[in-house]
């Protein structure tokens, strides 16, 4: 028999899982039967939050928390106080990243299971996968999939978004206008996220897009305080972080 070293063996049998959970749009009913499950199974929880401020992904899911766990807060040290593309700011995320995966991996080489929320899908514009990358090649990773929250706009907007043919286009406003506006006039459907202090440019781009005129602004979708608009008749600039816009598709029906 290929028999492993015994060292080998007892990694195999010790080391802990990444358990990456999908929280869906903000609606603590939008959470799967599944992410549930492993919510209330869970023995460490970890969770991004804003320094200073607290977890929106706990707040969704503190309800299925077991009551005996272990928290593991992983604090930014900075969202959208610096341009993304600063230097300073794209040291401080690396550095934070690197930091909170070495904080999990402790757990994980101690053969403890680490269950890591996410807001939306964990594969979607998430944070998660700055840790997936880090650590799927040392240790087993396990991935829930979340409602995103672009699903969740569409159904507090109550608008369909795509019919028959027409092909669907997700952009993060941070792109520059003219390359925005190319986009928007090239697609069929789109939704942009990342508002942020982008929604002046992100105005311009649809005007020279033609597709104001039917596009949808969604704040806090699926949340409380959730505010829906036509995104002509919303006329400051204020984006909170939890905002997007729908330009649906008018494509073939039936």
């Amino acid at each position: 028999m290929n028999a492993l070293p015994a060292r080998s063996q007892e990694r195999a049998v010790t080391l802990g899982a990444l358990i990456g959970v999908g929280l869906g749009p903000g609606d603590p009913e939008l959470v799967t039967v599944k992410a549930a499950r492993l919510i209330g199974e869970a023995k460490i929880i970890a969770y991004f939050a804003k320094r200073g401020r607290a977890s929106h992904a706990r707040g969704i899911a503190e309800r299925y928390f077991p009551k005996v766990r272990e928290e593991l807060p992983l604090l930014y040290p900075v969202t959208t106080e610096i341009p993304f593309d600063d230097p300073a700011y794209v040291a401080a995320l690396a550095g934070f990243y690197e930091e909170s995966a070495a904080r999990i991996c402790a757990h994980l080489e101690q053969g403890q299971d680490v269950t890591l929320l996410c807001e939306g899908d964990p594969l979607f514009y998430g944070s998660f996968m700055h840790m997936f990358t880090r650590l799927e090649p040392r240790f087993r990773v396990d991935i829930c999939a979340g409602v995103s929250g672009m699903s969740g706009c569409f159904a507090a907007a109550r608008q369909p978004m795509t019919w028959g043919d027409d092909i669907l286009t997700v952009l993060p406003a941070t792109l520059d206008e003219d390359t925005l506006a190319a986009r928007l006039a090239g697609t069929d459907a789109a939704v942009v996220m990342k508002l942020g202090g982008n929604f002046a440019k992100l105005r311009r781009a649809m005007q020279r897009a033609g597709v104001l005129s039917r596009a949808i602004y969604v704040e806090r979708g699926a949340m409380a305080g959730e505010k829906i608009m036509p995104m002509s008749e919303k006329l400051d600039d204020a984006a909170p972080y939890f905002s997007m816009a729908l330009v649906p598709g008018q494509g073939r029906r039936p």
